[in-house]
């Protein structure tokens, strides 16, 4: 036991003393200190008391020497700091990603190293949105204001070697403001194209006939008779024929085309006028270069009871085309020669330049041309048929025309083109009124504006196919006309807004329609020696139509005109049909 109680003390001295001795204080006595224990003495000591058996609990010098009194203050106590806390909510959500078992299945191909250029496969062509194609297409209306209608369209199918084909076409209304507000119009054609080698050939023979009656009387006349209104009829037979070089895309190709076209046109009257145009180009490319000749001679006779003219112009114009990734110039003249009742020489520009200003988005163009325009008898009754006879013929002169504008794509679909211009005109036509000797009757006549005009103005053309389905259209014009003799630009608007829809709501239904909006302009009305301006206001024309496709061959059409119901003149005493609306079916086979 005494050999125990020595390993115990030695312990716990070393245990106590050593290591701890900063928190414990030994005793304050006045009793000697006794020497420190060293392990080695320690362990000396423990093997002599081994030897010994001494016990060491008595109170015997040598336990003294193995022992020390020790006093402990306080317990040992760790100071730790205060927590840091984490202020943040637990995220429950689960923002593991999913990821699906995957199953691979290796190509049994070998790899080839080829790096030619491979032939493409053709693609498929995609399926036709009807399974059964037809070629003629016929249909048929009644209406209000006693409208009827009726067209047909024929042709031979698909045959890429040969197209010919016909069609027929027939409208007639009835106005109910003025005796006889009647109108009708006829045409029939026919037409063809082959290939023969490495031309095309197509032509065309047409027949029209429009009739009309002169139901427009001077109101401001008191002694007003009996009117019975005159019947006018336009009838021309038309004819052209064309040969022309297929594209082929090759470079330095020589392309060329030749055109042969007339007209016969005669009224109910004595005024006829026979027309014969012979034209064509020859033109050279040479890398980004175009160079080329174009020419045509236009033979005219034109005939009334007052007059037998010879009216014909001929044409040259040389040119030469360069054209770039940014940019396209076409630079010539254009030389004219009259003869025949009138004897003149002209030569004049013809240029253009267009520039890349956003690329494959917006273009930058600029013209620069000239030109004589022939007065036509039929021209003039195309544009007012209430002409009267004896028409005045003289050849107007576009001396200097000059254009700038922009045109091109503004988004997918959209389609622009604004244009800025001024043009010199010398002789400018303008219809007037002039009644016959009754001073009831009123038919039109043609004056010209002696001298050097100048038209000034604005056009703005819009279109936007945002899908197959839906096409919206559109232009507008601005004119300012600087006349040199006459006091007003008669029966000339200064603004014209055209527009038109073609929506295709499904397979089967589709939706069009058209508005017209035309300016104010004014007539001229003698008054002694004194000329008078008649106002004649402007007008809007709405007009709407929808077809219903029950079958493939069968389908249902109603069409709406004036919807606004204005009845306000065009030509001076010359009102427009009011409201109507006629529908009929189509049938295609």
């Amino acid at each position: 036991m005494n050999l125990r109680y020595g390993y115990i003390l030695t312990a716990l001295a070393v245990f106590y003393f050593a290591p701890v001795n900063a928190q414990v204080k030994p005793k304050k006595t006045t009793a000697k200190k006794t020497a420190a224990v060293t392990p080695a003495a320690a362990n000396k000591l423990g093997d002599a008391a081994s030897k010994t058996k001494q016990d060491t609990t008595k109170k015997t010098d040598n336990a003294a020497s193995l022992s020390e009194e020790i006093v402990v203050t306080t317990s040992y106590k760790p100071v730790l700091a205060d927590a840091v806390k984490i202020r943040r909510n637990p995220d429950l959500e689960d923002t593991s990603p999913f990821k699906a078992p995957l199953s691979y299945t290796s190509l049994d191909k070998r790899l080839e190293k080829d790096n030619e250029i491979q032939q493409l496969e053709a693609m498929k062509r995609p399926p036709e949105r009807d399974s059964v194609p037809t070629n003629n297409y016929v249909r048929a209306g009644l209406g209000s204001l006693k409208t009827t209608f009726a067209e047909g369209y024929f042709g031979n199918g698909k045959d890429e070697a040969l197209q010919v084909g016909g069609y027929v076409k027939h409208f007639a209304q009835s106005g109910t403001q003025f005796e006889k507000q009647n109108e009708s119009r006829n045409e029939i054609g026919v037409f063809g194209k082959t290939l023969i080698g490495d031309n095309a050939l197509n032509g065309r023979i047409n027949y029209k006939r429009r009739g009309v009656y002169f139901y427009g009387f001077n109101d401001l006349n008191e002694a007003l008779p009996e009117f019975d209104p005159q019947r006018q009829t336009f009838n021309t037979i038309s004819a052209e024929g064309e040969m022309a070089k297929k594209y082929t895309g090759a470079e330095k190709d020589f392309t060329y085309a030749a055109k042969l076209q007339g007209y016969i046109f005669s009224n109910a009257f004595s005024a006829k006028e026979n027309n014969l145009i012979l034209s064509g180009f020859l033109n050279k490319t040479v890398k980004q270069f175009y160079a080329g000749l174009a020419a045509s001679l236009d033979l005219s006779t034109q005939k009334d009871v007052a007059y037998s003219y010879n009216n014909s112009i001929a044409r040259v114009n040389p040119y030469i085309k360069l054209q770039g990734d940014q940019y396209k110039v076409d630079a010539g003249v254009n030389i004219v020669k009259e003869f025949g009742f009138s004897d003149r020489f002209f030569i004049f520009p013809a240029a253009k330049l267009e520039f890349q200003v956003i690329p494959k988005y917006v273009r930058l163009f600029a013209e620069a041309t000239g030109d004589v325009n022939k007065s036509s008898l039929k021209n003039f009754a195309e544009i007012n048929p209430f002409i009267g006879e004896n028409i005045a013929l003289r050849n107007s002169v576009d001396q200097l025309n000059i254009s700038l504008g922009l045109k091109g794509t503004l988004a997918p679909g959209l389609g622009f083109k604004a244009t800025f211009f001024r043009n010199s005109v010398k002789d400018l036509p303008m219809f007037v009124n002039a009644f016959d000797e009754t001073g009831i009757n009123n038919k039109f006549a043609v004056i010209y504006d002696s001298g050097r005009s100048r038209v000034s103005g604005f056009n703005g053309e819009l279109d936007f196919k945002a899908t197959d389905d839906f096409n919206l259209f559109g232009r507008v014009e601005f004119k300012d006309y600087q006349l040199n003799t006459e006091t007003q630009p008669w029966n000339l608007p200064k603004f014209k807004l055209t527009a038109g829809t073609v929506i295709r709501i499904t397979d089967k239904v589709n939706v069009n329609g058209s508005l017209l909006i035309r300016g104010s302009t004014q007539d001229r009305r003698i008054n002694g020696e004194e000329i008078v301006g008649t106002p004649i206001d402007s007008y809007v024309d709405l007009n709407g139509g929808v077809e219903y496709k029950a079958t493939k061959q069968i389908s249902i059409f109603v069409q709406a005109n004036n919807l606004l119901n204005n009845t306000n003149p065009t030509w001076l005493y010359y009102n427009n049909n009011g409201f109507n609306i006629f529908g009929g079916v189509g049938y295609a086979f």
